[in-house]
């Protein structure tokens, strides 16, 4: 079967927003509630071994036993999320961040290749939206097929489920797609989902286990700034485009 679409991840893979943005936002959002509390960039890097906001905040409540006045329910959690995702928008769309190098060319490669576009990812919709919209315009949002995020499936990644739903929404086979991630978490989802997947690691994934991926990178480079390969076949590639993908593609096949 020939290549017809690719998948991104967006948090790590499309823009390094986890340090920069939601790390920020988290604490931020801390202190407009009040909370005692402040995830420094260590901690962070360890609660992003569980993936979605909510999800998150739970965990470390359940860990680390921070200090509270009364127990929060699921509705004070889902209103500090509310209010952490509120923050995280006004950032992107105050122009916080910008995408990492190489996205918007593969991109605009991609579509020029006429392959298929598809999002999947923990993220909530609207922290999608903002990242497109401000780092590519409003028209950016009809480039991507599908764009599967937050809750839209029950179970997030490591499971398989956001990337099946894609698939299905789609109506293709996991062979015929390649899924960009940066992270173990959604390496191990795509995966388990049947999707060749390569690697554009982040600052906080540098040292994790990608075995199994077509390559792994420092991202996906531009002819002034070529990717570096750090675990997968050499290649003459600087950058990470159309036909590498289906040279990568097709020696899997």
């Amino acid at each position: 079967m020939a290549l017809k679409a690719i998948i991104f991840d967006v948090d790590g893979t499309l823009a390094n927003t986890e340090h920069d943005v939601h790390l920020k936002a988290f604490n931020e959002a801390f202190d407009f509630f009040e909370l005692d509390w402040y995830w420094d960039s260590e901690l962070y890097g360890e609660l992003l071994s569980v993936s979605g906001g909510k999800e998150r905040l739970s965990h470390f409540i359940q860990k680390y036993n921070p200090k509270l006045t009364s127990p929060l329910t699921k509705d004070d959690i889902a209103k500090i999320h509310k209010k952490k995702t509120d923050i995280f928008i006004n950032k992107i769309t105050d122009g916080y961040i910008s995408l990492r190098v190489g996205v918007e060319r593969l991109i605009n490669d991609a579509l020029d290749n006429h392959l298929r576009l598809a999002i999947a990812t923990t993220t909530s919709y609207e922290n999608v939206k903002a990242i497109l919209v401000s780092a590519l315009g409003e028209e950016a949002l009809n480039n991507f097929e599908i764009i599967a995020a937050g809750d839209i499936v029950d179970k997030k990644k490591p499971s398989p489920e956001i990337y099946n739903y894609v698939l299905e929404k789609m109506n293709l086979n996991a062979n015929e797609c390649i899924a960009i991630e940066d992270s173990e978490i959604g390496f191990n989802s795509s995966s388990a989902a049947g999707l060749r997947t390569l690697i554009t690691v982040s600052e906080y994934t540098m040292t994790k286990n990608f075995e199994g991926a077509l390559v792994v990178l420092d991202h996906l480079g531009e002819e002034s700034q070529p990717f570096w390969i750090i675990n997968g076949p050499l290649s003459s590639h600087t950058m990470v485009s159309v036909d590498y993908i289906k040279e990568l593609y097709e020696c899997t096949r």
